[in-house]
Protein backbone atom coordinates (compact mmCIF):
# COMPACT_ATOMS: atom_id res chain seq x y z
CA UNK A 1 0.00 0.00 0.00
CA UNK A 2 1.26 3.00 -0.80
CA UNK A 3 -0.78 5.79 1.21
CA UNK A 4 0.56 7.52 4.33
CA UNK A 5 -0.68 10.24 6.72
CA UNK A 6 0.90 13.05 5.06
CA UNK A 7 -0.60 15.86 6.82
CA UNK A 8 -3.68 17.02 9.04
CA UNK A 9 -4.98 20.48 8.36
CA UNK A 10 -6.67 23.41 10.20
CA UNK A 11 -9.28 25.31 8.79
CA UNK A 12 -8.89 28.37 10.92
CA UNK A 13 -9.80 32.64 11.33
CA UNK A 14 -6.20 33.05 12.99
CA UNK A 15 -4.27 30.63 11.52
CA UNK A 16 -1.09 32.07 13.14
CA UNK A 17 -2.67 32.04 16.40
CA UNK A 18 -3.74 28.32 16.34
CA UNK A 19 -0.57 27.06 14.84
CA UNK A 20 1.56 28.74 17.74
CA UNK A 21 -0.85 26.67 20.45
CA UNK A 22 -0.51 23.36 18.46
CA UNK A 23 3.46 24.33 18.13
CA UNK A 24 3.35 24.46 21.96
CA UNK A 25 1.14 21.64 22.57
CA UNK A 26 3.23 19.45 20.42
CA UNK A 27 6.03 20.69 20.98
CA UNK A 28 7.71 21.11 17.69
CA UNK A 29 8.11 24.43 15.61
CA UNK A 30 6.69 26.74 13.04
CA UNK A 31 8.35 26.09 10.11
CA UNK A 32 9.98 29.66 8.56
CA UNK A 33 7.63 32.05 6.44
CA UNK A 34 4.19 31.67 7.73
CA UNK A 35 1.10 34.42 6.13
CA UNK A 36 -1.84 35.79 7.20
CA UNK A 37 -3.14 33.28 5.15
CA UNK A 38 -0.84 30.13 5.54
CA UNK A 39 1.06 28.60 8.86
CA UNK A 40 2.42 24.78 8.99
CA UNK A 41 4.63 22.58 11.60
CA UNK A 42 6.58 20.13 10.11
CA UNK A 43 6.09 20.71 6.43
CA UNK A 44 8.40 18.60 4.04
CA UNK A 45 11.79 19.68 3.84
CA UNK A 46 11.08 21.69 6.83
CA UNK A 47 13.50 19.61 8.84
CA UNK A 48 11.78 19.85 12.28
CA UNK A 49 13.23 16.16 13.24
CA UNK A 50 9.86 15.31 14.60
CA UNK A 51 7.92 11.76 13.34
CA UNK A 52 4.49 12.19 12.07
CA UNK A 53 2.44 14.25 9.84
CA UNK A 54 2.98 17.59 9.60
CA UNK A 55 0.39 20.18 10.46
CA UNK A 56 -1.06 22.81 8.25
CA UNK A 57 -3.10 25.89 9.42
CA UNK A 58 -5.16 27.41 6.49
CA UNK A 59 -7.25 30.90 6.89
CA UNK A 60 -11.24 30.22 5.78
CA UNK A 61 -13.92 33.16 5.18
CA UNK A 62 -16.18 30.95 7.58
CA UNK A 63 -16.20 30.26 11.51
CA UNK A 64 -16.58 26.52 13.03
CA UNK A 65 -20.36 25.86 13.90
CA UNK A 66 -20.47 22.56 14.46
CA UNK A 67 -18.86 19.40 15.80
CA UNK A 68 -15.52 18.36 13.98
CA UNK A 69 -15.94 15.30 12.24
CA UNK A 70 -12.60 13.94 12.35
CA UNK A 71 -9.97 14.87 15.24
CA UNK A 72 -6.82 14.77 16.62
CA UNK A 73 -6.42 11.84 19.26
CA UNK A 74 -3.03 12.78 21.71
CA UNK A 75 -2.33 9.96 23.97
CA UNK A 76 -0.08 10.56 27.34
CA UNK A 77 1.36 8.69 30.08
CA UNK A 78 -0.12 11.02 32.38
CA UNK A 79 -3.48 12.83 31.25
CA UNK A 80 -4.14 15.02 34.08
CA UNK A 81 -0.55 16.77 33.85
CA UNK A 82 -1.41 17.27 29.92
CA UNK A 83 -4.40 18.70 30.03
CA UNK A 84 -3.31 21.02 32.77
CA UNK A 85 -0.78 22.45 30.30
CA UNK A 86 -2.99 22.26 27.48
CA UNK A 87 -5.63 24.22 29.14
CA UNK A 88 -2.79 26.66 30.52
CA UNK A 89 -1.75 27.25 26.43
CA UNK A 90 -5.52 28.48 25.53
CA UNK A 91 -7.07 24.93 25.14
CA UNK A 92 -10.47 24.22 26.77
CA UNK A 93 -11.30 21.43 28.74
CA UNK A 94 -14.88 20.11 27.30
CA UNK A 95 -15.70 16.90 28.75
CA UNK A 96 -13.83 13.53 30.67
CA UNK A 97 -15.22 10.28 29.10
CA UNK A 98 -14.90 7.00 30.31
CA UNK A 99 -16.18 4.38 27.89
CA UNK A 100 -15.76 0.85 26.52
CA UNK A 101 -12.40 0.48 28.77
CA UNK A 102 -10.83 3.64 27.53
CA UNK A 103 -10.49 6.68 29.38
CA UNK A 104 -10.16 10.30 27.44
CA UNK A 105 -10.46 14.22 27.93
CA UNK A 106 -12.37 16.44 25.09
CA UNK A 107 -10.69 19.38 24.47
CA UNK A 108 -10.87 22.77 22.25
CA UNK A 109 -8.06 24.73 20.74
CA UNK A 110 -8.37 28.40 20.99
CA UNK A 111 -10.51 28.10 17.81
CA UNK A 112 -13.05 25.12 19.10
CA UNK A 113 -11.54 22.52 17.05
CA UNK A 114 -12.30 18.89 19.51
CA UNK A 115 -9.28 17.31 20.09
CA UNK A 116 -9.10 14.07 22.40
CA UNK A 117 -6.22 13.54 25.00
CA UNK A 118 -6.13 10.12 26.05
Amino acid sequence: MSLRLNNVTFDCDDPEAVARFWSAALDRPLDPDPTPFFVSIGEAGAGDGAAGPSFFFSKVPEAKTVKNRVHVDLASDDREVEVDRLVGLGARRVADKDEYGHAWTVMADPEGNEFCVS
